[in-house]
């Protein structure tokens, strides 16, 4: 066969394989302008994603799997002194996690700064938990923390490839749009896995209402909703049999043992992990809950995760570096911390240095990174 034979026959090759719209016809060109409009939802072009191979299927994570998980650590992002991630702090961090009961990770989600990163640091970081711990404990990706769906598309696919078990997305946030268009948004990420939406107005602007839910909540790969809105909201799901996880940890007890959340998302569980899988595996503990309070409050005195921040760089597990806008609390804060540390137990926390008061001169403070 010649080449030109051979190029022609790889060009039809290629053709036929190709998805087939269909196309007008002539007399629909010409009566264009007197055509009815159609409705937005008959534009819609469906998601087409290439076929995974037989081990990727067989070893896939399920959303049943995903479902039974009761403590998962929103980890935080450790940095060298230029910026750049630290990821020996953050394996340390990791394993903190898994030696003390944590069955799940978020990477990359607020707590750990995504939204400071590149999306080329966030797969990576993804990527790299994966590789690392993956077998010892659950990786959700935070690929769904965008305003453009396209984008939240193109993210969670590239951390579906590097291995993450589930993907968190929030709804679009600033750039917002109506409950339609978030039915829509959320249909075109759930085919490509187990998926968790996270609900939290306080940040996006936008609460994502039950009809939502209830609506996405026909895809096998809705795994559940992180849910911050309060207790009575976390009822009307898991009465319906829609899994829910806490995302505040002053309500994840009461979610837990009186309004059958599944679990919590947790901040405080960076800290504090052992206490907290207490509060989630141990049955009703409202002693346990009542004392950490203190440590939630201060917590969540500013916005998450700049208590957090400052309380890992004074227990000595992380370095004292602020990707900027995040600065640490003021002294008499961090002062607060370490009588906190004192009246709840040292040795309840992670690290096993002894718990400092950092000068202001100890933080580094990164604006381009």
């Amino acid at each position: 066969m010649s080449v030109v034979a051979q190029q022609m026959s790889a060009f039809v090759s290629l053709r036929d394989l190709a998805v087939q719209f269909p196309r007008p016809s002539g007399g629909d060109k010409c009566n264009r302008r007197n055509a009815k409009r159609r409705s937005p939802q008959a534009a819609i072009v469906p998601n087409f994603h290439l076929p995974m191979r037989r081990y990727e299927v067989k070893n896939r994570t399920s959303a049943e799997d995903i479902k039974s998980l009761r403590l998962i650590t929103a980890i935080k992002t450790p940095y060298l002194p230029d910026g750049r991630f630290d990821l020996e702090a953050y394996d340390a961090l990791v394993n903190m996690q898994i030696e003390h009961g944590a069955e799940g990770v978020i990477v990359g989600g607020t707590t750990g700064e995504g939204q400071l990163m590149s999306w080329d640091e966030h797969i990576m970081l993804i990527g790299h938990t994966v590789n690392c711990f993956g077998g010892s404990i659950k990786v959700i990706g935070n690929t769904g923390s965008s305003n453009s769906t396209g984008e939240a598309i193109n993210a969670t696919e590239q951390g579906f490839a590097v291995g993450m078990h589930a993907a968190l997305h929030i709804n679009p946030y600033y750039g917002k749009t109506s409950l339609e268009g978030l039915v829509c948004h959320f249909e075109s990420v759930l085919p490509m896995g187990p998926t968790i939406i996270y609900n939290v107005p306080s940040r996006t602007g936008q609460d994502i209402l039950p009809h939502v839910i209830h609506t996405v909540a026909q895809s096998p790969n809705l795994a559940g909703v992180k849910e911050c809105v309060g207790h009575d909201r976390v009822e009307t799901y898991t009465k319906e049999g829609i899994v829910v996880w806490s995302g505040n940890d002053n309500e994840c007890h009461d979610s837990r043992w009186s309004y059958g959340a599944t679990g919590v998302v947790s901040v405080a569980s960076n800290l504090v992990p052992g206490l907290m899988r207490e509060l989630m595996f141990g049955g009703g503990n409202p002693s346990l809950n009542k004392k950490l309070m203190p440590l939630i409050k201060w917590l969540f005195q500013e916005p998450n995760p700049i208590s957090l921040n400052t309380a890992l760089a004074q227990l000595g597990v992380a370095r004292p570096v602020f990707r900027l806008p995040y600065v640490p609390l003021p002294l008499a804060k961090r002062v607060e911390f370490v009588n906190i540390v004192k009246e709840l137990g040292r040795g309840n926390f992670i690290g096993d240095k002894d718990i400092q008061v950092l000068d202001d001169n100890d933080f580094i403070l990164v604006g381009r990174y």
